[in-house]
């Protein structure tokens, strides 16, 4: 009798988290390496948010919070729907997890069973698969293309669609490519989703504020409110807030899921920590001012990296609406010689060459799905941006 459970024989280790750690490695060997794998905001976060939590524990908000969260930051996460999404859900349709991956996570645990179907449109987050599949569900794949802006078609939706589909996984902006879907273009897929009352709807809203130019964000059920009682809207406070280790996650949905995602994390971690869900009542409560100079920052390093990324021999990388990745392609490298003489067969080929050649750490393509592409994340200062660039710039030229 096998030791390890057969599940973990179909699931993969993340790619990104992969990415990270070995250029950690490399940086602590003494490599000049500029790691632009992490989805991490690198600005610290805000004051307010911060002084929050040290009122909490000077108050000795220090104890066991309730499974879902603290009645306070349900209540702040209600709120935020109805204010900024046009959503109706009282707090007790709300839940806390650690982290949108927790969220994630109970939702499928509570629902799937063997045989039930998940679709999700490629590239996807790297989580997302792995997660159907330690659920005992099926995922199932459906591409995009580089020519439509990573965006699913609504025919394509209908196609995947089949009697044992259970959920269909939507991320807008996406990660890792940084698509995001107008309210027309969400529409046609809902539509889609309008004739298949079997199917629910996961919503991950995680990057909704890092939205660029004039594109206005909208999640699902705000565009057809027909779904909401079979849509999971899923958010958190780690991005647009810069609190990635605060590890607060959250959602709203019917009622009978969220006590079913409650039991479940009851039984699994209980709540999350009680200084970060003060600290999130203040980020959704308390000044936006913030948001706005940061999605500044981030359009200018996008634009930035857009351009000099256009300029390498090789490379197309299209500009996305959103998040703060962007998703090139490298299909112009693909059978050329690296200097190191070894052949670019795949895109994994293609960001193992780039690391050591160059020093530069990103993800490939083919572990969200999609390639020959590869992701960049550009959460991090325009001058190491810039050197990044161009030293991809020059491994691209100097492949033969």
């Amino acid at each position: 009798m096998a030791f390890l459970a057969d599940a973990l024989s179909r699931v993969k280790p993340s790619a990104t988290i992969a990415v990270s750690q070995k250029a950690r490695e490399l940086k602590a060997k003494g490599r000049d390496v500029i790691g632009l794998g992490a989805g991490e905001p690198d600005f610290d976060t805000p004051d307010n948010i911060k002084q929050a939590a040290i009122d909490a524990i000077n108050r000795g908000e220090t104890k066991y919070t309730p499974v879902s969260g603290i009645p306070e930051l349900r209540e702040a996460i209600a709120k935020k729907f109805k204010r900024e999404n046009n959503l109706d859900y009282t707090a007790a349709q709300t839940i806390v997890g650690t982290g949108g991956k927790q969220i994630l996570f109970n939702a499928f645990m509570a629902t799937l069973n063997p045989g039930d179907e998940v679709v999700i449109p490629a590239p996807y987050w790297v989580s997302y698969p792995e997660m159907v599949a330690l659920c005992g569900g099926t995922p199932v794949f459906v591409s995009t293309t580089q020519e439509n802006n990573f965006k699913l078609t609504a025919e394509d939706l209908d196609k995947a669609i089949t009697p044992k589909t259970k959920w269909f996984v939507f991320n807008s902006p996406s990660n890792p490519s940084g698509a995001a879907y107008s309210h027309e273009e969400l529409k046609a897929l809902t539509d889609v989703l309008m004739k298949h009352s079997h199917v629910w709807v996961l919503t991950d809203d995680m990057y909704e504020h890092l939205t660029y130019g004039d594109f206005k964000f909208a999640t699902p059920v705000e565009v057809e409110p027909g779904l909401y009682d079979r849509t999971l809207t899923m958010n958190g406070v780690s991005k647009a807030y810069a609190m990635t280790g605060w590890r607060i996650g959250y959602a709203a949905g019917p009622l009978q899921l969220i006590k079913a995602m409650d039991m479940i994390q009851g039984q699994q971690t209980s709540g999350a920590t009680s200084i970060a869900q003060w600290a999130a009542v203040e980020a959704l409560n308390g000044s936006q001012d913030f948001i706005p100079r940061n999605k500044e920052i981030f359009q200018g390093r996008r634009d930035l990296v857009v351009s000099m990324l256009n300029q390498a021999k090789g490379i197309s990388c299209p500009t996305p609406e959103g998040a703060f990745y962007v998703y090139p392609s490298c299909a112009g490298l693909i059978g050329k010689t690296a200097p190191s003489g070894k052949v670019i067969e795949t895109d994994e080929d293609f960001v193992s060459e780039l690391l050591e050649s160059e020093g530069v750490a990103v993800v490939h393509g083919s572990a969200f799905g999609l390639g020959p592409n590869f992701r960049i994340s550009y959460a991090t200062s325009e001058e190491l941006l810039e050197e990044a660039c161009r030293r991809i710039q020059r491994f691209c030229a100097a492949c033969k």
